[in-house]
């Protein structure tokens, strides 16, 4: 009978000999992928550029705006030239490598360019949290904890990349955000200024849906496509919706397909599912369903008690 370890070699020689099928997930070529632990850093470096008062490195003794900014985007800087030649040297690419590197150089200059840009919006963003919220008690809690914020911020840092048609990187970039705040918002989604996501969990937003300004949405959104049947088919297809200027979609309404148009100052109820457009301000809403409440043997000396008869019904467009 062959030891444990003789048996843990076969195992291996398998394996090896399995790794030879030819399927995509035998891709052996360990560096020409990016790195998302590097990614991930830099996402962190970014927010540090976006949001310069709220973080700073802990081994720096003196804080010097200029000499702490410039190590950042040089930092960055080199990190992102070098994800974005991997990428560019990606399946069915015809770039050399010096080819690659000196694209993914100029791709970087023009994401960096486009900073003050990107801070410009988040500061709408935060501005439409504050005003949205009575829970917030200043723009400082919004930053350094609203889950919806992060994942907007680095939506919008993922935007520009994917402007740029830097592959892989932005979806890499959102699906980060996605795992840790519950929000997955494609760096492909067109979204304009003062945008607010509140609570957030469960939020999807498709990759070509349009969201115009002034948008406010709530928990378990969906802005998704009608149907996804056809595959690759419908790649560069409108699949997703249209959200116009001054919307508020309240938690857990889906709104599906590239012809759904929500018209701007519309209010849109919990729970709705709107495949079809609505005229601009209009308010929707799906009608309470009755509630029965039955009494059941209980051990509660209280529960006939009048303070426990049931509430009247409210509108379902609340948080």
């Amino acid at each position: 009978m062959k030891t444990f370890e003789e048996q843990i070699e076969d195992i291996t020689g398998e394996i090896l000999l399995d790794y030879q099928s030819g399927r995509a997930i035998d891709h052996m070529e360990l560096f020409r992928q990016p790195d998302k632990e590097i990614v991930i850093d830099m996402i962190g470096k970014l927010r540090r550029i976006i949001f310069p008062g709220y973080s700073r490195e802990k081994n720096f003794r003196i804080y010097n705006v200029r000499h702490n900014l410039s190590m950042l985007i040089e930092d960055v800087m080199f990190n992102l030239t070098r994800q974005i030649a991997l990428v560019l040297q990606g399946s069915g690419s015809e770039l050399t490598q010096n080819e690659a590197e000196l694209r993914a150089q100029q791709l970087a200059l023009d994401f960096f360019r486009q900073i003050p840009q990107i801070r410009a919006l988040v500061q709408t963003d935060l501005d439409a949290a504050y005003d949205g919220d009575p829970a917030a008690s200043c723009r400082d809690e919004i930053i350094f904890s609203y889950p919806g914020l992060f994942a907007i911020t680095v939506y919008r840092t993922a935007h520009v990349l994917y402007e740029l048609h830097v592959p892989m990187l932005p979806r890499m970039m959102s699906e980060y955000a996605h795992s840790i705040t519950g929000i997955d918002i494609h760096p492909g989604a067109s979204i304009g200024s003062y945008f607010f996501i509140d609570h957030g969990t469960g939020v999807v937003i498709g990759e070509t849906a349009v969201i115009g300004s002034h948008v406010k949405l709530y928990q378990g959104v969906t802005l998704g496509a009608l149907t996804t049947r056809g595959g690759q088919r419908l790649r560069g297809c409108r699949r997703h919706p249209t959200i116009e200027d001054h919307v508020t979609i309240y938690a857990g309404a889906s709104i599906l397909g590239g012809d759904t148009v929500i018209g701007r100052e519309c209010v849109i109820g919990s729970n709705a599912f709107i495949t079809s457009s609505v005229r601009p301000c209009t308010t929707v809403t799906i009608k309470n369903h009755e509630l029965q409440m039955k009494p059941r043997p209980c051990a509660c000396e209280d529960s006939s008690n009048e303070s426990f008869a049931p509430a009247a019904a409210q509108p379902n467009t609340t948080e």
